[in-house]
């Protein structure tokens, strides 16, 4: 496959029910772009981008009256306010806000090249919305604490500062979020709940182009201005999420709950972290543990190995990087590698790379392992030319540093479940394009949840519409 014909990947995201009932939200994938170059660099700039939310992360401020072919930008379609209107939103497990762009903004992308039409929220056109101030609940409890300075009608602001130097800022409303209920097996009847939100007043680098623009970021952050965190403060949902991508053929799953089918075999999170880290004991490469420093996998305040489904690629400190490099090619000594955009490794090969190519497993804490198969670690940019998806850490980071983040690359075909409530993280290899049976913790019932494709409605000029299983029922009327 031509690395510049973006193949429209589907993703559904899926709710486990843990009162009553699911729904789901309309949930799109992919954009298309005219060359193989455009990709390489939209694939590089969208994963510089989720690190600079890992790295730099975002604050919340006092404020006055966001296959490697791919770029692995997934998002959803949701509809905010009354009347409801439909927004796109990258689906990101590595943030902790959802926001939107809005009437007000002064600098905001106007058009995008996804082939979606961009809409602004606007507080005063919804008879459900609402400002949140710095005195309230959410904020204080966002700040840890009642916040300096602060005094009635003073709005909560926030600000993302993103590693490449882009940024998103704005201020927290509250209102209606509609989605569609799951009833049964593959069914769905309308519902809504009320959420905080940020509403985006400014942006600046890439969120304002318009390759990539959409209207805002739904993240799944363990913050407690997260969705999963608001969700599972009403008592009614298990903090509980997992998702399941299918490198194969697109689409997937993820779900918000109890996944009862296919078990899982987790491993703990390491504690006091702001990301999804998971402690890796060991690398193996065709069979063979890769000789490493005991230290490697510590990388300073962001201790241990980061999983994050929302960036493309899998980056690995140097000292991991290099003999792992040379392992996987000790079978192939004669292959001409080349660099691309400066920074792939590419070859020229003929055959099945299976069969050219050994398998590498990743080992972590409690004895779970991951292993990566050759046509999910190498991406195809022609037909006989190959690159890989391993980056080297340090030379990829602006400031040097060494980090281990398994992106998409990795997590593909496999079933990866959080357990926020535990602590812990898992996964297992699995068919995406199957389904999974997730569980309804008032009523025992459980309930079959696939990845479909109803592409005939989708507004993308290539595209596979999805969907995304979100909220138990009875929380509906609950939340905040």
């Amino acid at each position: 496959m031509d690395i510049g014909r973006w193949v429209a990947a589907a993703l559904v995201l899926g709710v486990a029910a843990v009162a009553s009932g699911n729904v789901v939200l309309e949930v799109q994938n992919k954009l298309k772009l005219p060359d193989r170059d455009s990709s390489l660099r939209a694939m590089r700039s969208h994963d510089v981008r989720r690190h600079g939310r890992l790295l730099s992360g975002y604050d919340l401020q006092l404020g006055g009256s966001g296959n490697p072919s791919e770029t692995g930008l997934y998002f959803a379609k949701i509809s905010i306010g009354t009347p409801p209107k439909d927004y796109f939103v990258q689906v990101d497990t590595g943030s902790d806000i959802l926001w939107v762009n809005c009437a007000d903004c002064v600098k905001c992308p106007v058009k995008s090249d996804l082939g979606i039409e961009l809409t602004l929220y606007n507080v005063k056109e919804s008879s459900s919305g609402d400002m949140v101030t710095c005195d309230q609940d959410f904020c204080t409890s966002t700040y840890n604490g009642p916040l300096p300075n602060c005094r009635p009608n003073l709005l909560c602001e926030y600000n993302v500062v993103y590693g490449d130097g882009s940024s998103t800022s704005g201020y927290f409303v509250k209102d209606s979020v509609h989605l569609d209920q799951v009833t049964g097996n593959l069914q769905t009847s309308s519902a809504n709940g009320t959420v905080v939100f940020g509403c985006g007043s400014k942006q600046s680098g890439e969120l304002g182009s318009s390759s990539e623009a959409l209207d805002g970021i739904l993240g799944f952050g363990q913050a407690n201005s997260s969705i999963i965190s608001q969700l599972a403060s009403s008592g009614k949902v298990k903090k509980k999420f997992a998702h399941c991508l299918d490198g194969k053929k697109g689409g997937g799953i993820f779900a918000i709950g109890d996944v009862v089918q296919p078990t899982v075999k987790t491993t703990p999170l390491v504690p006091n972290q702001p990301h999804y880290n998971v402690i890796m004991k060991a690398v193996e490469v065709g069979g063979d543990v890769l000789q490493l420093p005991t230290d490697v996998f510590e990388t300073g305040e962001q201790k241990g190995t980061i999983i994050d489904s929302g960036t493309t690629l899998a980056y690995l400190p140097e000292e991991v990087y290099n003999p792992m490099l040379k392992k996987i090619l000790a079978q192939r000594p004669h292959l001409s590698l080349h660099t691309v955009e400066d920074q792939f490794t590419c070859f020229q090969y003929s055959g099945s790379v299976d069969d050219g190519f050994p398998e590498v497993t990743f080992h972590f804490e409690d004895s779970v392992t991951l292993t990566v198969y050759p046509h999910e670690y190498l991406f195809q940019i022609r037909e006989d030319a190959w690159c890989f998806g391993w980056m080297s850490s340090g030379a990829q980071s602006k400031d040097g540093r060494d980090m281990t983040l398994l992106g998409d690359l990795v997590l593909s075909n496999k079933l990866v479940l959080y357990d926020l409530e535990k602590q812990a993280i898992g996964w297992t290899e699995y068919n995406c394009s199957s389904s999974i049976k997730v569980k309804d913790g008032s009523t025992g019932a459980t309930y079959s949840v696939g990845a479909y494709d109803i592409g005939s409605t989708s507004i993308l000029t290539i595209g596979r519409i999805l969907t995304f299983l979100l909220l138990p029922a009875s929380i509906l009327h609950s939340l905040l």
